[in-house]
C-alpha cells in the first residue's frame, strides 16, 4: 500500500479491552487498531504496542522513507516532561529499519533554540544510534501549500520533507498547555510547518484541523511515560510531573488524541478541535465506544 492510498483509508476500530493477559493471549489476527500500554520502560512499551497493532511491517515496507516527528521543541531534559521520550523514539527507528526502510528521518521547528533543544532532549543522540538522520530546520524548506476543505486556512507553509516521504509517524508527548488546555497528536504537527506559528491559536480548533487535512499521520504513538500536569508546554519545574508509565498507539488520529485527554482527565468532547476533526470524518472521539487494547506489562 502507497502512502496515497494508505491517507485515503479509514482506520475502523473494534477492539476491546484486554488487560492483564499474556502474549499468546492476544490474537495475531486481525490486530488492533488502537492499544494502550502501561508500566513498562519506554522502548518495551513501544515494542509492545506495534507488536500489538500488527507490528511495524504494517506501517513501514522495504525502502520506504519515514518521516517520525517526536517533539524536540523545548530546551529542556527527559524528565522535565517537555519533549517526547528519547528511548521511545530510538526504539521506533529501530524498529523502522529493522522492517527495511531506505531512510528514517526526524526533524522539528522547535520554539527554542533549535541546537540546544535537539542537545537537551537527547533524542538526536539517542536515535542517531539507529541510523536515524536528525536534521535542523530551515526556512527555505518550507512550502506554501493548498488546503483543501478548509475551514479557516487556505494555505500554510509546510516543510517540503511531508510530501516526499513514504509514511509519517507522530510521536508526541501528552502534555498541558497553556493556551489550548492539553497539546497531543494533532498540535505536535506544528513543528511541521512555517510562518507566524502564533496564528494558528486564534481559531486553534479550525486551524489545527486544517493543517492535519495535509499532514496526515499514518500511525500516532502518544508518549505518556512522564506528563507534564502543569506550566505547559515548556515545564521546567519537577513537581508538575507525573510518572503515569503510558503510551497510547493507534492508526485514528482523533481517537488516539480523545484517549489521551482521558487519561489526562479531560473529557475529550469538550476540545473544541476534537470535536471538529470528529465531525469531519477524520476520526472517532466516543471513548466509551471506541475502547483501547490494554497490556500492562
Amino acid at each position: 500500500m502507497n502512502r496515497r492510498q494508505f491517507l485515503k483509508t479509514t482506520a475502523i476500530i473494534t477492539g476491546g479491552v484486554l488487560t492483564g493477559l499474556p502474549h499468546s493471549a492476544f490474537p495475531s489476527n486481525p490486530p488492533a487498531d488502537l492499544v494502550l500500554v502501561k508500566n513498562g520502560l519506554p522502548a518495551a512499551m513501544v515494542g509492545k504496542a506495534l507488536e500489538l497493532l500488527g507490528g511495524i511491517k504494517r506501517f513501514v515496507s522495504k525502502g520506504e522513507r519515514v518521516l517520525l516527528k517526536p517533539n524536540l521543541s523545548w530546551d529542556r531534559t527527559p524528565e522535565y516532561a517537555a519533549t517526547t521520550n528519547p528511548e521511545l523514539v530510538a526504539e521506533v527507528v529501530r524498529q523502522c529499519y529493522q522492517a527495511g526502510a531506505a531512510n528514517v528521518l526526524i526533524l522539528d521547528n522547535t520554539c527554542n533554540d533549535a541546537r540546544r533543544s535537539y542537545t537537551s532532549c537527547r533524542i538526536p543522540e539517542y536515535a542517531e544510534k539507529y541510523g536515524a538522520e536528525v536534521r535542523f530546520v530551515r526556512d527555505n524548506q518550507f512550502i506554501e501549500t493548498p488546503i483543501p476543505n478548509s475551514r479557516q486556512l487556505k494555505s500554510w507553509l509546510i516543510h517540503q520533507e511531508v510530501f516526499k516521504v513514504d509514511k509519517i509517524i507522530n510521536l508526541p508527548i501528552l502534555k498541558q498547555h497553556g493556551t489550548t488546555q492539553i497539546t497531543m497528536g494533532f498540535k505536535n504537527v506544528m513543528g511541521l510547518i512555517g510562518g507566524n506559528r502564533g496564528r494558528i491559536h486564534r481559531p486553534f480548533a479550525e486551524n489545527i484541523v486544517d493543517l492535519n487535512r495535509v499532514i496526515v499521520a499514518n500511525l500516532t504513538i502518544l508518549d505518556a511515560y512522564r506528563v507534564l500536569r502543569r506550566n505547559g508546554p515548556s515545564g521546567g519545574n519537577l513537581e508538575d510531573v507525573d510518572q503515569l508509565n503510558t503510551l497510547i498507539a493507534g492508526t485514528d488520529r482523533v481517537l488516539v488524541d480523545a484517549w489521551g485527554a482521558k487519561i489526562f482527565g479531560i473529557a475529550p468532547q469538550t476540545l473544541p478541535y476534537l470535536q471538529l476533526a470528529n465531525a469531519e470524518g477524520m476520526g472517532e472521539i466516543n471513548t466509551d465506544k471506541f475502547r483501547p487494547v490494554v497490556y500492562d506489562f
